[in-house]
């Protein structure tokens, strides 16, 4: 659940998200935001210059969205809760994935197609993401396939909300999500 934004800029981002996730970068116009947000287009200009800067404004806030799902995770008490806490959220969001697509793959995705520097925000993102699921296979006694198991993990859930995505079918998100949860249970049992 997304906390009612306070002001201007915030609505502003919070538009944009939506509709970047919902209809893309390059469909999403500043005039969609400013009526989606309620702030008239004007006032748009006062907070972000060019498109290219509420693009990046929304990467930053995908960007702390993660950070504070990785800091509620680190409060579970194992490296194995924390994956599961992970792929657990992805779960969660199965409906909007159903719709739209994972809302960061589809971003990161998007913005490397483009050639105005959006792109490495986005893969900082996605980098984020992998380095912190290859410290808790670290955490596991996976120290030497950290790398390899944090590639798998991220790329084993976004591949299918991909699926989930493009076949209409929230069973496949499911159904890794389950998959994956084994894979986490295996190697925690293979630690060593």
């Amino acid at each position: 659940m997304t906390k009612e934004p306070s002001g201007k800029r915030d609505r502003l981002i919070l538009a944009a998200r939506e509709l970047i996730h919902s209809q893309g970068v390059e469909r999403t116009t500043l005039a969609d935001v400013a009526d989606a947000s309620g702030v008239p287009l004007g006032n748009v200009y006062y907070y972000f210059k060019t498109k290219n800067e509420l693009v990046e404004a929304v990467v930053n806030s995908r960007m702390q969205e993660m950070t504070d799902l990785l800091d509620t995770l680190d409060f579970l008490p194992s490296p194995v809760d924390r994956l599961k806490g992970m792929i657990q959220a992805a779960e969660a969001k199965v409906d909007e994935i159903v719709e739209s697509g994972c809302p960061m793959g589809t971003l990161c995705t998007e913005l490397e197609k483009r050639d105005d520097g959006l792109a490495e925000g986005a893969a900082a993102l996605m980098r984020r993401h992998i380095d912190w699921v290859a410290s808790q296979f670290r955490l596991m006694g996976h120290e030497d396939d950290a790398a390899e198991f944090a590639v798998a993990f991220v790329s084993g859930y976004q591949g299918a909300a991909v699926l989930t995505n493009a076949l209409r079918d929230p069973q496949i998100l499911i159904q890794e999500s389950r998959r994956i949860q084994r894979w986490i249970d295996s190697l925690a049992t293979s630690a060593g």
